[in-house]
């Protein structure tokens, strides 16, 4: 699965106890900001990886771990102005840039940013095909199911092109960003040490956490952990970001199209990119 074969570590009680304490950790430091009770969780999950006898585990955990603490403190939402450029897309370049660098010197090999895919596949072509259509229709009825969620982006009363655009290269930034650490970084990390029935799952919490934190309330959180789960299966089996990229990228148009319909019916027909 990966340019390092992946440890397949067995699962014993302490194991358990430490993945179990890092969902929970992720899912109330993060959008719970329940900084208490969820520092408590990472302590556990530390602690357990820490003492661990992999010597990989306990160095890859406590990158991950590190990861879960500046997330949970980052200034996560969906506001558009510059200065949350700044704010927020520092946090989140730390945590691409930081476990890249440091295990690329003690874990080589972990980490790695193919875009091509190593063979072609029909089915990779297949699933970038049929997510066009999946998510328009998923999102069209998410929207609808959930009507308050257009103003879960903050946004002017009156469109004009310079939050337009703001809006939208922010959607897809972000939606890069996703891939590039929940997949590239927190599932190679996960499966590095474990089976993919075991990392594909843990990761889709940590994706959850943060999208429901920035913005997919409601019902969303069921979405994004589906979509989690079916990103970390396409990048298992091509092991290429390439498609997740695309299908991610797919459903952030869309995304945009859904916040702009909703805060200003009308402006497709005169807006931006139309």
């Amino acid at each position: 699965m990966n340019a390092v074969s992946s440890l397949n570590l067995p699962l014993n009680p302490g194991r358990i106890l430490m993945l179990g304490a890092f969902a929970v950790a992720c899912w109330l430091l993060i959008p719970q900001e329940n900084y208490l009770a969820g520092a408590a969780a990472w302590a556990i999950s530390l602690t357990t990886a820490l003492t661990d006898p992999s010597r990989e585990l306990r160095r890859r955990m406590g990158v991950l771990l590190g990861c879960v603490a500046i997330l949970a403190f980052a200034p996560i939402n969906t506001d558009t102005r510059p200065i949350k450029f700044l704010t927020l897309g520092g946090s989140f370049l730390a945590v691409i840039v930081l476990p890249a660098i440091i295990l690329h010197r003690t874990d080589p090999g972990v980490i790695r940013f193919r875009i091509w895919p190593k063979k072609f596949r029909w089915l990779d072509l297949f699933y970038v095909a049929i997510s066009i259509p999946l998510a328009k229709f998923i999102l069209e009825w998410y929207f609808g199911f959930n009507d308050f969620m257009p103003w879960q982006w903050p946004l002017p009363e009156a469109p004009d092109d310079n939050s337009m655009g703001r809006l939208f290269w922010g959607i897809n930034g972000v939606g890069i960003w996703d891939e590039l650490f929940f997949v590239n970084t927190s599932y190679c990390i996960l499966r590095s040490l474990f089976a993919f029935r075991i990392a594909n799952p843990v990761q889709a919490v940590l994706y959850t956490a943060v999208l429901f934190d920035m913005a997919f309330a409601g019902v969303g959180p069921l979405l994004v952990y589906l979509f989690a789960i079916t990103q970390g299966s396409m990048f298992e089996e091509s092991e290429s970001l390439l498609y997740v990229l695309i299908v991610h990228l797919i459903v952030d148009y869309f995304l945009y199209w859904e916040i702009v319909n909703g805060q200003y019916p009308g402006y497709v027909q005169t807006g931006l990119f139309h």
